[in-house]
């Protein structure tokens, strides 16, 4: 369990209720948009609590377009049909599967494969939908983003353009929820190149150091339970 010790800006411990704000990125907008055989419950879940009211989704703007083509290139069910017609054809010749198992597993199959082609069809309309939906905000990227993400290349981080500029965004949008007052921020970050945190577990640094300046707590699911939260964090 990583555990992380805050440098907490100024407007803490205030008294009101707060609203939690959740940031997402790409890999959600694609567990969410995503044909069924790819979509994510958990993403789906996490939606649902914003519509409801529960939290507020945070999305950079440049994630909606990011997500499109893997999801088109990764979701095209050939990918998991060809392998199977593959089985039946080897099934066929060993003698292994009955005429009337073939032919139910084939319909089945072109079954699925309609299915998310009609699915992926309406990626476009799903994606741009993302925009007009309560509960969730997509925010453009500002100057002094485009210019934290400047400063990003300084670190030793070792992350890509994009995700430097997604990191930028957060940590700078953050920042101004903080300045409006608001204390319960965190994101749910499944890349493990903006996970604070290496595959062992241990804290990797200077990422750890930039959400804790900026009192943001990273979770490494959709379901905001891992890495637990401490008690004594901002805004619990």
């Amino acid at each position: 369990m990583v555990s992380f010790a805050p440098q907490v800006p100024g407007g803490a411990g205030l008294a009101h209720e707060q609203m939690r704000h959740v940031f997402v990125e790409t890999n959600w907008v694609f567990a969410y948009a995503a044909p069924a055989h790819h979509k994510r419950l958990d993403a789906v879940d996490l939606f649902r609590r914003a519509r409801a009211g529960e939290l507020e989704l945070h999305l950079p703007a440049p994630c909606l377009t990011e997500a499109r083509q893997p999801i088109l290139t990764k979701c095209q069910p050939r990918h998991e049909a060809d392998a199977i017609r593959r089985f039946l054809l080897r099934a066929k010749a060993e003698q292994t599967l009955s005429s009337e198992q073939e032919r139910m597993t084939r319909e089945v199959l072109d079954r699925f494969e309609r299915q998310v082609h009609a699915e992926l069809r309406k990626l476009d309309d799903i994606i741009a939908s993302l925009r007009r939906e309560p509960g969730l905000e997509v925010f453009p990227l500002n100057e002094t983003m485009l210019e934290r993400a400047v400063d990003l290349c300084t670190l030793d981080l070792s992350l890509k353009p994009f995700d430097q500029a997604i990191l930028a965004a957060v940590l700078v949008r953050a920042e101004e929820l903080r300045r409006a007052g608001e204390a319960d921020l965190c994101f749910c970050e499944t890349d493990s190149d903006l996970q604070p945190w290496d595959k062992h577990g241990d804290v990797q640094r200077p990422l750890t150091d930039l959400y804790d300046t900026a009192a943001v707590w990273v979770y490494g699911d959709f379901d905001l339970r891992a890495p637990e939260r401490p008690e004594n964090w901002p805004g619990s």
